[in-house]
């Protein structure tokens, strides 16, 4: 059966105190000293203390800036400007969490490859970058997951799973890849105060195989859910100057209110209830949504452990982010203990995964 058999991780080389990134939205966004003040109690109130990103602007003095431009008549990195960055920063960051992930495993034996952006996209695009790089069969199977957002990863395994659960050799290299930082917008706006507070850079490689290795998170089942009412709450959008994020306060009371009945509809296939579960693999969007699924599924903050601590180190990466979850969860699981894992996107979109350590 498809299992995840090794998780690899990297970050950019420039990590950002939250602190420092405060100052720096403090000076860019161009507030006077009551908004100032408003962004701190936010910032303070983020559970994030440090955050990755290809752009070293955000650690720097307002002097020393180089993307972002320190005049704020100066016009502000257009589409192009910030697709020139992803692509000559997307590949390294790949091929970093693919060695992390393959080890001393030959990746020639790779025969699926899965790439998954969302904050990024060309053609011949990283697909066939990272192919030409780890020097991968010109056989590959090769497909991608495009503008999905934070839910982005669970599809890929899902994607994963029925290429492994049809082809017994299969090994299957899933990589996402987000460079959300690049896309920050100079407007002063609700949407763009709460993204330039959460979001960061990073990526994640999984291999999923038939489980050959004898270790590894067993995919069981997957489970969906689109509610409707949150589509305008959440959304991801491009436009000429980059690409835009819409992300209402409203979602994580969506969650709230939802995710209690998905997590029971999604564990029925299996034969198991919420005291199953040992290990609980959340997305960490954010404080406010790691704080309603506690409430709504009346677990203890201690459960989601590994979730605030990936929060708290890396921000929220995005469709990478799950999977840095995973990974640590993995260091600490033992035989026949289950796993669920959920994450959110836009739609709303919740998507679910329950798995075993085997």
């Amino acid at each position: 059966m498809a299992t995840v058999i090794s998780i690899g991780t990297a970050v950019p080389q420039n990590k950002h105190l939250q602190e420092d990134i405060l100052h720096f939205m403090q000076d860019a966004f161009d507030v006077d000293t009551i908004e100032k003040r408003k962004l701190k109690y936010l910032y303070h109130q983020s559970s994030i203390n440090t955050r990755h990103s290809v752009i070293a602007d955000f650690g720097l003095p307002k002097e020393q800036w180089k993307f972002i431009p320190a005049d704020k008549n100066a016009p502000f990195p257009n589409l192009d400007k910030r697709m020139d960055l992803y692509d000559k920063e997307a590949l390294p960051l790949s091929i970093a969490a693919v060695k992390d992930c393959l080890g001393d495993r030959n990746p020639k034996e790779i025969t699926h490859l899965i790439t998954v952006s969302c904050t990024g996209m060309s053609a011949p695009g990283l697909d066939l970058q990272i192919a030409e790089e780890l020097k991968l069969a010109p056989t590959l199977f090769r497909t991608s997951v495009n503008f999905m957002g934070c839910y982005a990863a669970i599809h890929a395994l899902k994607l994963a799973k029925l290429i492994v659960d049809g082809y017994d050799t299969a090994k299957v290299l899933l990589v996402c890849t987000e460079l959300c930082t690049i896309h920050f917008q100079k407007e002063y706006t609700v949407d763009n105060v709460s993204s330039s507070l959460l979001f960061a850079d990073g990526c994640a490689a999984a291999l999923v195989t038939n489980g050959e290795d004898g270790k590894g998170v067993k995919l069981l089942s997957f489970y969906s859910l689109i509610d409707n009412n949150g589509k305008d709450d959440m959304s991801w959008k491009l436009s000429s100057k980059g690409f835009l994020m819409s992300l209402s306060s409203y979602v994580a009371d969506i969650i709230k209110a939802d995710i209690a009945g998905l997590v029971e509809k999604a564990l029925l296939p299996n034969t198991l209830h919420t005291s199953d579960i040992k290990h609980w693999c959340i997305h960490p969007g954010g404080r406010k949504i790691l704080e309603s699924v506690e409430q709504s599924l009346q677990i203890h903050k201690t459960q989601l452990q590994e979730s605030y601590e990936v929060l708290g180190k890396y921000g929220n990466m995005s469709s990478p982010t799950i999977l840095f979850v995973m990974k640590e969860l993995m260091t600490k699981a033992s035989e026949g203990e289950n796993l669920f894992g959920c994450a959110f996107g836009p739609g709303l979109t919740m998507e679910t995964l329950t798995a075993r350590y085997i």
